[in-house]
């Protein structure tokens, strides 16, 4: 049975609940409802829960160690999963138009933290990604816009690219990653 770590990042605590950077999280989140997969066990410095999707074992996991520090709780748990585990990390861009859904396999972590931290723990690149963009604010520092959360007029757009965002998840493990790219790449071209 193949078997998928589906990693959303963000950072832990109310505090940061609906922030910008913690999308990742709400996509998790998401995911949990829709698969009946509860995350609630307490491993591997995450929340996590496990459970079946379309023939595939499924860990659905939210690192608690803060956005900087994610690569030490997707190692481990990947660590314990064993070597044929694939990875799928749900992941906030600043560079892409809020609410704008991208699908991605490897590359350089783009700057963000969260990402490479998790390339330096696990030494590759060649994980996917799926990736919200959340824009960026002229003259606000990177830093602190990332901590905001979404604006009144932002707040519809963010909670359908969520939705779109689990839809890829499931199209990725359903159908593969080059038919997900093609269907939700090129949905993000069109708007």
């Amino acid at each position: 049975m193949p078997r998928w770590l589906l990693a959303g990042l963000g950072n832990p605590g109310a505090r940061y609940a609906f922030t910008r950077h913690n999308i990742g999280f709400m996509i998790a989140d998401a995911l949990s409802v829709r698969l009946g997969i509860p995350l609630s066990q307490t491993s591997f410095q995450s929340r996590s829960g496990r459970g079946v999707y379309a023939g595939n074992g499924i860990v659905i996991a939210e690192p608690q160690t803060f956005m900087n520090r994610s690569g030490e709780a997707v190692s481990a748990i990947l660590d314990y999963m064993g070597g044929d585990a694939s990875l799928i990390v749900m992941h906030d861009d600043l560079d892409m138009e809020t609410g704008r859904i991208k699908i991605r396999r490897g590359g350089s972590g783009g700057g963000h933290r969260g990402v490479e931290n998790i390339i330096f723990h696990l030494h590759r690149t060649d994980f996917i990604r799926v990736k919200v963009g959340i824009g960026r604010k002229k003259g606000v520092p990177v830093e602190h816009y990332v901590l905001t959360t979404f604006d009144r007029d932002e707040r519809a757009i963010i909670e359908s690219a969520i939705v779109t965002a689990a839809d890829a998840v499931e199209a990725i493990i359903r159908e593969g990653i080059d038919a997900a790219m093609n269907r939700y790449n090129a949905k993000a071209e069109e708007k």
